[in-house]
């Protein structure tokens, strides 16, 4: 399985969602970089289950346990010492029984493509589960820190679940919570939402909208090296992202071209746009404009609902109620997870640019 990324910063993720632990091995962060461990901690914790009545029940410390590449200090922070960082989490509230599915693949899941390739499905999607954000954002919290000290900020929102739509993101408007939205209303309609499908029975998606600030213009390449698809690549890392859209994204199919460009102008001696509908990225290029996407999250398939699907030892139609424990709505413990892809892949493009 593909579960490494990055060609100077190297991201190597292993485990399962049920078995013994989780955890990630960290190459290339150079010997001096320093971290804050209550900080990497708080972040862990806006992405990890049980927090909320919005989330799973099931209930994960997520205490990274560091076992090379750092030496710690008094003050409880940790620095780089050169060698590769490895951290795991142990998975202390595993129910494997819970999710055996047997040869019934869940809708919606890897199951059936797994079972063709692989031949097994593994019970609670094994490498496949979203478990596997939490080492991701061990990563993804190390590279934010790293990049703040640049000057580089990666900030996430829930932009809308289902047809709840929250403001647009702003370096003016943005706020960072548990459940980060900035319109306090539309915060609590996403809530009454999410508390209605998980009644049902049921899932909803929705939006995450990210905003990178303070790269300088020109980092990237052209063709297979933009710097879209880089993030994309990092982002899609995430299970439940479906798409994704830079600025003003698929609205542009409806724009002229007088609409869609965006005028320069000097600004205290910088060129910088009028609007941002480019998304801060021209021709795989950064333009020096904040760096704009959003990733649509798709409902958590796992849902207490009968579905339909098939028995692949007998090749006879089947039905299937998915059990265990499971979120009615990813949106909210996503965001940490696209805060923590874009700021890898944005570290991964820095270092091989030699700005990093």
């Amino acid at each position: 399985m593909s579960e490494v990324f990055g060609e100077k910063l190297k991201i190597d993720i292993f485990g399962t969602s049920h078995g013994p632990e989780v955890g990630v091995m960290i190459g290339g962060i150079p010997e001096g970089v320093s971290f804050d461990a209550e900080r990497l901690q708080n972040f862990l914790l806006r992405r990890a289950p049980g927090q909320n009545e919005w989330s799973t029940a099931r209930n994960e410390a997520d205490i990274p346990v560091f076992v090379s590449g750092i030496n710690t200090s008094e003050s409880g922070g940790f620095t780089a010492n050169g060698d590769v960082i490895e951290a795991v989490i142990k998975n202390t509230d595993v129910k494997p029984h819970d999710y055996e599915i047997k040869a019934v693949p869940r809708p919606g899941h890897a199951d059936y493509p797994a079972w063709v390739k692989y031949g097994w499905i593994e019970p609670g999607g094994g490498a496949f589960s979203a478990r596997l954000t939490a080492p991701l954002c061990i990563a993804g919290g190390i590279c934010l820190q790293w990049l703040e000290s640049e000057g580089i900020a990666v900030r996430a929102h829930i932009s809308s679940i289902g047809d709840v739509r929250d403001s647009d993101i702003s370096e003016e408007a943005f706020v960072h919570e548990d459940f980060p939205v900035i319109d306090e209303e539309a915060g609590r309609w996403m809530k009454k939402l999410i508390t209605a499908v998980k009644e049902e029975g049921d899932s909803i998606g929705g939006v995450v909208e990210c905003m990178i600030s303070g790269i300088p213009a020109g980092v990237g390449e052209p063709l297979f090296g933009s710097l879209e698809a880089r993030i994309c690549q990092a982002v899609f890392a995430v299970p439940a992202v479906k798409g994704i859209e830079f600025g003003a994204g698929f609205r542009v199919g409806n724009m002229k071209g007088s609409e869609n460009n965006d005028p320069y102008y000097i600004d205290g001696g910088r060129v910088i746009t009028k609007t941002n509908n480019h998304g801060g990225i021209l021709g795989g290029l950064s333009t020096g404009m904040p760096i704009v996407f959003r990733t649509a999250m798709k409902p958590t398939p796992s849902i207490a609902k009968v579905q339909d699907s098939v028995d692949l030892d007998r090749m006879v139609p089947a039905e299937i109620t998915v059990g265990g424990r499971h979120d009615p709505c990813v949106v909210p413990r996503a965001v940490p997870c696209i805060e923590a892809a874009a700021a890898i892949a944005v570290c991964d493009i820095l270092m091989e640019e030699g700005l990093l």
